[in-house]
């Protein structure tokens, strides 16, 4: 399978307290920057919202927003299948909110190929970016730096730091996925240290596709994850 990869990565605006990064009772979180790098260019697109001098604004703009939708609903439709780690319980879930173009992130979501979420629907648990990426090899993230920073940095006027970070997400989660799918395996590191795979016959599959997989057995788990929590939002109604 020679899909043309279109990663995409979001960090957010608003700073969440704790280490568990336990978002959702803080929404709307804003959007502070974006990237996307396609699988034919080793440079990334970048977005972040302006200020009417031209300079990184503190969040993007609810038409900044709508139009980055429409930039990804046009390289979609250029033939590039969007790629993410975790874009479908997170990254599109706030950039529908932010936009307020549902009805668009609903159909981006769905058809878009989603790392985390199709090892999820498999093995019934998530597995993380660095694990992955530690398993196979490939430089994972700045040593000292994570999603959770990324608004401090951003408020702080940090901009090109921060830039720099979701621009190398997007370069990870794209080695990933095309190293994976390569070899037809998924690798990743255990919680115990050891290394677990994944086999991917078909290669990565949609969100869709992925979310027809059957069940599997979590009956070992004391508190395991359902599904709805990274789909629930797409059944959801605008609020009024």
């Amino acid at each position: 399978m020679n899909r043309k990869y279109l990663a995409f990565d979001i960090e957010t605006a608003k700073d969440v307290p704790g280490e568990d990064f336990n978002w959702k009772p803080h929404r709307p979180l804003g959007i502070a920057c974006a990237a996307a790098l396609p699988s034919d260019s080793r440079k990334p697109m970048l977005w972040h919202g302006k200020t009417a001098a031209g300079t990184p604004a503190e969040k993007m703009s609810r038409d900044e927003a709508k139009t980055l939708v429409r930039r990804l609903t046009e390289l979609v439709a250029e033939g590039y299948a969007l790629l993410t780690w975790n874009g479908l319980g997170f990254d599109f879930n706030i950039l529908a909110e932010e936009s307020d173009a549902r009805a668009e992130c609903k159909q981006l979501a769905l058809n878009h190929v989603d790392l985390m979420f199709h090892v999820f629907c498999d093995r019934g648990y998530p597995v993380a970016l660095d694990k992955a990426a530690q398993a196979l090899g490939i430089p994972g993230k700045p040593p000292g730096m994570s999603g959770l920073l990324a608004p401090r940095l951003w408020a702080q006027g940090k901009y090109q730091e921060v830039l720099d970070y979701v621009a190398h997400d997007v370069r990870i989660a794209l080695e990933i996925a095309l190293k994976c799918e390569q070899r037809r395996k998924f690798e990743w590191i255990t919680r115990k240290g050891s290394k677990s795979s994944l086999n991917l016959p078909q290669g990565w599959l949609t969100v869709s596709d992925a979310h027809r997989l059957p069940e599997p057995d979590t009956s070992w788990m004391s508190t395991p994850i359902p599904r709805r929590e990274f789909t629930a939002w797409l059944e959801e109604s605008p609020p009024k």
